[in-house]
């Protein structure tokens, strides 16, 4: 008797222990899968902040309907201890879904991989027109922009040169990603020069230019503003460094018009009064660069100021159209601006 008692145990036991391994991985299984099977159910966001314990987050997320148990939340983190894997659950706002699993939410925080809010920044201009669209895409306050723009940050950025009044021209013109909690004006600022850091540093560093750093960019962001067709950027390039060299004024509108605040069109083009308006940016007046960069330069621009092609040519004016018409001389000069003006007068009489 004692024996078929033995036999019993010994047989029911593995029975015992099969059956409670079945329902705790049945239970681990359902408690890992996502709440909801369902496409339409819309991500939620959720907010971490910095400190919060591991089961603060998980009663969060179960709370939210994105997880089905705190208890598997807490199991979870236990695995990543034992499995010793390396960083931690991150601060940050999370876009997440009840479509996803526990593992899939829990490596998402993990990874700081938090809402990411994106901005892009157009090749050719300048820090109130930055200012104004992250304003008005509801990123940052334009003034507190445009103050960190003026607060040269030499100690991060040792590159940068000496006596700038402001970082116009080295805020690179990119398409930017960063951390929604991410949005002060400084770290945007930051992040801008550090993109100019990694792109457009190594090209001038990399190369031989009798330009400054300074110079480069000043150069570069005249030519960003005069060319609009790709073809002939080279050349506007190499127009303005033969007249720096020949000591003849660059007469750049574009100059004028941000030393003045003003933007012309065809049918509202700079008065002869405003280019004979003396301002340090006016380089029908003064010779040589103006005081700083105009504008965001892009890497096109920045590439062909930094060692213009020879050109025979020495003045071009704009068509309208994008494209320029070049001269030789003055004379020929003269008359280009002559037929585009009688051009554009006669259009602006027919739509009348």
């Amino acid at each position: 008797m004692g024996c078929l008692k033995r036999l019993f145990y010994v047989g029911i036991f593995p029975v015992a222990l099969g059956m409670a391994a079945w329902q705790g991985w049945s239970w681990w299984s359902w408690a890992q899968s996502p709440v909801s099977a369902s496409e339409a159910d819309q991500s939620v966001q959720i907010q971490i902040p910095s400190g919060t314990a591991a089961q603060q987050i998980g009663q969060d997320l179960e709370a939210a309907g994105l997880i089905r148990s705190t208890t598997a939340w807490k199991v979870w983190n236990r695995l990543q201890g034992f499995q010793k894997r390396e960083g931690g659950l991150q601060a940050g706002t999370y876009s997440l879904s009840p479509t996803q699993s526990l593992s899939e939410i829990a490596d998402q925080i993990w990874n700081g991989d938090v809402v990411q809010t994106t901005f892009t920044i157009p090749e050719g201009w300048n820090r109130s027109q930055m200012a104004e669209a992250l304003e008005a895409q509801g990123l940052v306050n334009a003034d507190d922009f445009l103050s960190s723009t003026e607060a040269i940050p030499y100690a991060q950025f040792p590159w940068l040169p000496q006596g700038l009044p402001h970082l116009e021209g080295f805020l690179y013109p990119d398409t930017y990603q960063l951390p929604s909690e991410q949005m002060d004006a400084n770290d945007i600022v930051d992040v801008m020069l550090l993109r100019f850091e990694q792109v457009a540093l190594p090209v001038y560093q990399q190369a031989a230019s009798s330009y400054s750093l300074l110079e480069w960019v000043n150069l570069a962001s005249i030519v960003e503003k005069e060319s609009v067709v790709a073809e002939e950027r080279d050349t506007i390039a190499g127009v303005f460094a033969r007249r720096l060299r020949e000591g003849i004024s660059l007469g750049s509108d574009p100059t004028v018009e941000y030393g003045l605040g003003v933007t012309q069109t065809p049918e509202n083009p700079l008065t002869l009064a405003q280019v004979n308006t003396p301002n340090p940016y006016n380089t029908y007046r003064n010779l040589g660069l103006p005081p700083t960069p105009i504008a965001s330069p892009g890497i096109a621009s920045l590439e062909a100021s930094l060692n213009p092609p020879d050109t025979e040519y020495l003045y071009f004016v704009a068509r309208y159209d994008g494209t320029h018409v070049f001269s030789r001389s003055l004379a020929e000069h003269e008359r280009a601006q002559g037929q585009i003006r009688d051009r554009v007068d006669a259009q602006l009489g027919d739509d009348l």
